[in-house]
């Protein structure tokens, strides 16, 4: 072996020891950037110079030329990446859950004694003190004060419930924005990544971590898969529907009902298109829907999977009331969405408490003598004509008098109009209830003295009982009969075990994506111990080949000056 050639041996090894100090300061200096992944070396012999070959002989007589860094690569492992994208979509999905159940026991009052539910108590405690003394002023005025507070309450918790909806609903868009952001940033790195290890010289780590931390995210918002083609692109597919191609990317889109404002994910490239009067074009978004919200949420079919998805469930379609309630194939459109459960019930329960009261009051009712009754307009011999008092009424019922005289019948008042169960505009509902105005003025018009001045205690024991009286189911899968003291105690029980239950999922997931990531982290990670190690490795090799060189310095010094003599 020539002293010449020696002294590529020691080159190489020190270009290779030098390389390998640079991944490690690489790898010191950002060991706290997220989404960094562990770089190593890997070497590789250089050619060998065959002095000769003897195809009979033990052993080639050849001389090495050192070594090379063959590449410079990422430390991972794909099926951890795999496990921690799915279970972090799973804990998407818990994530919003949970916090939707949240903001609905803090809107209720169950977390922090808010409102409605004070309301709702005061206003039993109210018809409790009636039954005891009917005709006690104090006790007319605590009752309608109590009433009104109630129908305040309601609205304003129902309006707050509307409100988180309409959050949850910007919050789609939001997410739709961020998922084709990150569609973008998948398709450049792949565009950069291609373009650097074309040559395949290099390997274009830090464009490998940006991508794989936008795949990280996009993973925890929808459902994705994905693959590497031939060319190193990573193809990606969002709830089977291809996403990031070769060639583009097919964004997501988002339409809003011209009903409810409330927005629907579609894919443009796949949606039927119409033409409007005024020549523009519109895709029809139901034609290529994002998701299927109708199908059973269920680990064992991964449809629990990203927080898109469970931000549309929990929000819903529309503003939910009682009538989503009427049977088993209007709940079966609701159940599924914690927002629309949750107000469809709440209108419920506000329905059960007004119609109960004003159902008892309008049965002790006398239209001959105006016990417990107001003035719907006048005959024509101009008696009044009495109806049963309501102490609730619709918003539609006119609190001021109008009298034409050619026509006697044209009264409007305290007009009542009965609920027809065909025709939910009739109904009682949280939107269009107030307190009879009369009653608002003047508690004392309640009276309960009847005509022959004995105090009605009858009626008022009457409401009592109605109230503890088993007529109402929660909705209508269940049978179990309830009272409405009991259906509200059933509603926030429901609201808590769902919570409870969401709460223990969300948990779990925790752990699970926590055990997942620490695992993945082993093999991704930088460990400072390690780096300092592999230091102290490549200073000690790039040392011995200095010194090798200078050997071989040496001994060509020692051979020329011979000569030289």
């Amino acid at each position: 072996m020539s002293l010449f050639s020696s002294l590529y041996v020691g080159t190489s090894g020190l270009q290779s020891s030098q390389e390998g100090l640079n991944v490690v300061a690489h790898n010191v200096t950002n060991t706290d950037t997220k989404g960094y992944v562990r770089q190593q070396v890997s070497y590789a012999t250089r050619e060998y110079n065959f002095l000769s070959k003897n195809i009979t002989g033990v052993a080639q007589k050849q001389i090495g030329l050192g070594v090379y860094i063959s590449e410079v690569r990422q430390v991972r492992d794909r099926f951890l990446d795999l496990a921690y994208r799915e279970e972090a979509g799973r804990q998407g999905f818990y994530d919003v859950s949970y916090a939707a159940v949240e903001e609905v026991e803090g809107i209720l009052g169950e977390l922090h004694d808010a409102t409605f539910s004070n309301a709702f108590k005061n206003l039993m405690y109210s018809i409790q003190e009636m039954a005891k003394d009917p005709s006690s002023e104090v006790n007319q005025g605590l009752f309608i004060q109590y009433s009104q507070n109630f129908v305040e309450a309601s609205r304003n918790a129902y309006s707050d419930l509307c409100d988180y909806q309409d959050k949850l609903n910007f919050t789609v868009t939001q997410k739709v924005d961020r998922i084709n952001q990150l569609g973008r940033t998948i398709y450049e790195m792949n565009n950069k990544i291609r373009a650097i290890e074309a040559g395949g010289i290099e390997h274009a780590n830090d464009y490998r971590d940006a991508r794989n931390q936008a795949m990280d995210e996009l993973a925890s918002i929808c459902k994705i898969e994905y693959d590497t083609d031939v060319h190193g692109n990573v193809l990606v597919k969002v709830e089977g529907h291809d996403f990031v191609r070769p060639n583009e990317v097919n964004e997501m889109a988002y339409d809003a009902d011209l009903r409810t404002g409330f927005y629907t994910c579609f894919w443009p490239d796949s949606a039927e298109t119409e033409i409007l009067p005024d020549g523009t074009k519109r895709y029809i978004a139901s034609t290529a829907p994002v998701f299927d919200l109708t199908a059973e949420i269920s680990a064992l079919r991964d449809t629990d999977i990203g927080s898109l998805k469970a931000t549309l469930l929990a929000r819903g379609d529309h503003r939910a009331n009682q009538w989503d309630l009427i049977d088993e194939d209007a709940y079966d459109k609701v159940s599924n969405s914690i927002m629309m459960n949750v107000m469809a019930e709440f209108d419920k329960l506000v329905h059960s408490v007004v119609t109960t009261i004003n159902d008892v009051i309008a049965s002790s009712a006398d239209t001959k003598t105006g016990y417990l009754c107001q003035i719907q307009g006048y005959n024509e011999n101009n008696r009044p004509i009495y109806v049963p008092l309501q102490i609730f009424q619709r918003i539609d019922c006119m609190d001021e008098y109008t009298y034409d005289p050619t026509n006697p019948n044209a009264w409007n008042g305290y007009i009542v109009t009965p609920e027809d169960p065909k025709d939910p505009a009739t109904w009682f509902s949280i939107n269009n209830l107030k307190v009879n105005k009369d009653l608002q003025q003047y508690p004392a018009h309640l009276g309960m003295i009847r005509p022959d001045e004995s105090v009605d205690h009858v009626t008022m024991k009457n409401l009592l009982e109605r109230i503890n009286q088993k007529d109402f189911v929660l909705n209508p899968t269940l049978t179990n009969k309830i009272s409405i003291a009991e259906y509200y105690t059933n509603f926030i029980g429901q609201i808590s075990n769902s919570g409870n239950v969401f709460k223990k999922l969300k948990e779990n997931q925790d752990l699970t994506v926590d055990s997942v990531e620490a695992a993945r982290q082993g093999t991704i990670g930088v460990a400072t111990d390690e780096e300092l190690t592999n230091m102290i490795k490549f200073q000690n090799a790039y040392n011995a080949s200095s010194r090798f060189i200078n050997v071989i310095d040496e001994c060509m010094e020692h051979v020329i000056m011979q000569l030289g003599s």
